[in-house]
């Protein structure tokens, strides 16, 4: 992680950044509550996260890197347990009060103290190899369709179907260890529209009479979600002249994919000629966003990534804990897209909307 010093606001948010900008989306308390009593928002959060520690406990314990892992699994949940149950009673401690940036920032505190730098290597690197065999195939339904509002449709319902890869999901994490994800089958099983947010028609119209000359892509997920939703999407991006910029984190956080991983990535897709099937990469760049979390604070990244999206003029968050759970309601200087999936039923209930459904808001800022 980058010292705090380094650290700097994106420079595309809306400023002052003070009075326009507040990472978590969803408001868990008010001025009028308490301080010392948790809210009803708070406890179903602290719950969310008290459920899922098992099946962070049992990819700890199968983590063959750290020595003595069992035992220290089991402090593991012994341990961030104590946390939650402290944030029950005073919500106040431990930094409070408990919001979902929080939260993940103290489970990785408990893994990393413990000697846990990356519980989910094993799986992740299981489903990049299956994904980046599947890269080819997908690639080519998608240029088979000459129709390029078809295809951009198509290409944004990758997107969902590979956002569900998300084993920070308690439900989700079951259905995977069970029968794993079929890409193709997830692109026909999306909710159907309209969405409980959704801008797509939108944007399908500008997308035909509109040329950005630069995006940030923040990414979310290793495997199915970042090599066959984002990937061909931004390929397509670049077919058409855009600059990509893609903003992985920094350090591994549940199985979001690493700066360093999706540098390997890359190069195992790339043919001979350096293409992305037949595509020049030489406007393609990965930055390291400096985040270590699976949400992300946009008033602290990289002063790397900060320099490189100082001039882009679209901004993609995708997935749920980057582009719902903090910053759907951010604003930004350019046009912003926030596309990812509804993975929480506390998110659905906030939303309004159903588990496994879809969140695709587009905003369009009209430059004077």
């Amino acid at each position: 992680m980058e010292s705090a010093s380094e650290m700097v606001a994106f420079p595309l948010l809306t400023t002052p950044i003070e009075s326009n900008y507040r990472a978590c989306t969803i408001p868990y308390r008010f001025p009028s509550d308490n301080p010392r009593k948790p809210t009803p928002t708070e406890l179903s959060w602290i719950d969310l996260f008290y459920n899922s520690t098992p099946s962070f406990k049992k990819r700890a314990e199968s983590d063959s890197s750290v020595p003595d892992a069992p035992a220290r699994a089991e402090k593991f949940a012994q341990r961030y347990t104590e946390i939650l149950e402290d944030l029950k009673k005073d919500p106040e401690s431990h930094g409070g009060p408990p919001v979902c940036i929080l939260l993940c920032r103290l489970r990785e505190q408990v893994l990393r103290e413990l000697g846990f730098q990356d519980i989910f290597k094993k799986v992740k690197d299981e489903e990049n190899a299956k994904a980046i065999s599947l890269f080819e195939n997908v690639v080519d339904l998608n240029d088979a369709i000459e129709d390029e509002v078809k295809r951009v449709e198509n290409l944004i319902r990758g997107i969902f179907a590979g956002n569900i890869f998300d084993l920070g999901s308690a439900q989700l994490a079951e259905v995977f260890s069970k029968d794993g994800m079929s890409f193709l089958a997830s692109c026909q099983n999306l909710v159907p529209r309209p969405w409980v947010i959704d801008d797509l028609d939108a944007f399908k119209l500008k997308w035909t009479k509109k040329f950005w000359k630069k995006a940030v892509i923040f990414v979310d997920n290793s495997g199915a979600d970042i090599i066959l939703g984002i990937l061909p999407f931004a390929r397509e991006l670049l077919r058409r002249g855009t600059q990509v910029v893609l903003a992985a984190n920094d350090l591994p956080s549940i199985n979001d994919v690493t700066y360093t991983e999706l540098i390997e990535i890359i190069s195992k897709l790339k043919d001979k000629n350096g293409q992305l099937k037949g595509v020049d990469t030489s406007k393609l760049l990965i930055a390291n966003s400096g985040n270590d979390l699976p949400v992300i604070d946009l008033s602290r990244v990289s002063q790397e990534l900060a320099h490189l999206a100082s001039d882009a003029d679209l901004v993609i968050l995708e997935g749920m804990g980057r582009g719902i759970e903090t910053n759907l309601y951010a604003q930004f200087k350019c046009d912003s897209l926030k596309i990812g999936m509804v993975k929480h039923p506390e998110v659905a209930q906030f939303l309004g909307g159903r588990l496994y459904d879809c969140v695709f808001k587009y905003n369009e800022v009209l430059l004077s």
